[in-house]
């Protein structure tokens, strides 16, 4: 059974950038679950998948109501990301095991209709380690305008036997966009 200590969402909401104002506030938030580490304890696990399979879906359909408390309707959503953080007893193949996995990420890409790849980090730490959520334009990886990092953490967490399960997103794109786009610079330097 998925043992959750805790739900943490951070939020934050940009109204002012580069002394201009922002036209619409853009707010980014990553909502996360404290979870006991399921393999804790047990030495050097082969086949991580029976509680893959058993979590991760559980906890996709978990922290996507949680982020759409703060950020509004799917449709609010505009770039989206992923993190995993493992406690220093565990390995970093166990931070990795419920977000590396389509039963994990399609829950919270078909929840906001999303195309594109959910971009990532895992790591390892101790409690207060800082959580990086990057994040990208939910159907357009290219748009430089939405390449986006969050940034948290929890005071006590995550302890030596447990996970920090994060999925983060935001309601736009970097205020007063003036780097380009991947795809057109892809077409000026005649790769695509």
């Amino acid at each position: 059974m998925l043992e959750v200590r805790k739900l943490f969402t951070a939020v934050e909401e940009t109204r002012i950038e580069g002394g201009k104002k922002v036209d619409s506030p853009i707010k980014m938030a990553a909502s996360m679950a404290v979870i006991k580490n399921p393999w804790a304890g047990q030495g050097f696990v082969e086949n991580l998948k029976p509680k893959i399979d058993e979590y991760a879906p559980e906890l996709g359909k978990l922290l996507v109501p949680e982020l759409l408390k703060v950020l509004g309707s799917p449709d609010d959503i505009e770039a989206f990301g992923k993190a995993g953080v493992v406690g220093v007893d565990g390995e970093m193949e166990h931070a990795t095991a419920f977000i590396h996995t389509l039963k994990f990420g399609n829950v919270y890409r078909d929840a906001v209709e999303g195309k594109s790849i959910l971009s990532f980090t895992n790591k390892r730490g101790g409690p207060g380690t800082a959580i990086t959520v990057p994040m990208v334009h939910k159907n357009d990886d290219g748009k430089r305008s939405h390449f986006l990092t969050f940034e948290t953490s929890i005071n006590d967490a995550p302890r030596a036997d447990e996970i920090i399960v994060v999925i983060g997103g935001a309601t736009g794109g970097r205020p007063h966009p003036r780097t380009g786009d991947r795809k057109t610079d892809m077409k000026e330097m005649g790769l695509i």
